[in-house]
């Protein structure tokens, strides 16, 4: 059975880090999407990466954001450093057998999400 499972979130102060992660089951992915859902909110892109290591962030959070992946592992991380209040949002990853994209809808798998609270 295919899993994803994050990690990592929690309360921070602002202008702190976190790193989340989100380990996959079941299969092999080609790609991994961060998103984020904030109450109210429409769920927003943060993050890909694909198998090339080929990498897109949001404008909100470029060079703030860091995505890699851990292929030995099944596991791709979100870095987040410089971390504001509008960050605030649960984040979710999502995996997909073909490529990297910035919808939603291109993605096959989704994990449960983690909630990110960022204090000001």
């Amino acid at each position: 059975q295919v899993q994803l499972v994050e990690s990592g979130g929690g309360l921070v102060q602002a202008g702190g880090s976190l790193r989340l992660a989100c380990a996959a089951s079941g299969r092999t992915f080609s790609a991994y999407g961060w998103f984020r859902q904030a109450p109210g909110k429409e769920r927003e892109f943060v993050a890909t990466i694909g198998a090339s290591v080929t990498t897109a962030y949001a404008d909100s959070v470029k060079d703030r954001f860091t995505i890699s992946r851990d292929n030995a592992k099944n596991t791709v991380y979100l870095q987040m450093n410089s971390l504001k209040p509008e960050d605030t949002a649960v984040y979710y990853c999502a995996a997909s057998a073909l490529f990297p994209s910035v919808r939603a809808n291109r993605y096959e798998y989704w994990g449960q999400g983690t909630q990110v609270t960022v204090s000001s």
